[in-house]
């Protein structure tokens, strides 16, 4: 992937803790180019579900974006819908799992996976 591939300017801001945890899942996968692909589809209970996994490798349609030698993968159509958003990590006593705090949502589930605009 080249330089260009990668958004200097984010349009979507991952924490430090989502960076140190994307870091670690690479890791784990030995896999220095392991990104956390995010996607979002229609469903959940507010309409929208957002999707995690892991990619080694874009799409001439994705959007990347980096921080802290970590990197978010999004494709076109679900940045649209994400634009803006901060992804982050969060550990607490219900768990750990990213978290996306998305802008464009009107409003989400309890469960923090779906989302309506």
């Amino acid at each position: 992937m080249s330089e260009a591939a990668v958004m200097s300017v984010p349009r979507l801001v991952i924490t430090d803790s989502a960076a140190a945890r994307i870091a670690r899942l690479a890791e784990q996968e030995n896999n220095p180019e392991t990104m956390l692909r995010i996607t979002i589809s229609g469903g959940g209970c507010s309409g929208f579900q957002y999707g995690f996994s892991l990619d080694s490798t874009a799409s001439d349609d994705d959007r990347v974006f980096a921080h802290a030698g970590s990197r978010v993968v999004v494709d076109e159509v679900s940045f649209d819908l994400l634009g803006g958003a901060v992804i982050d990590f969060v550990e607490d006593l219900s768990g750990a799992a990213f978290q996306i705090r998305n802008p464009n949502a009107s409003s989400s589930c309890g469960c923090g996976t779906s989302f309506a605009i």
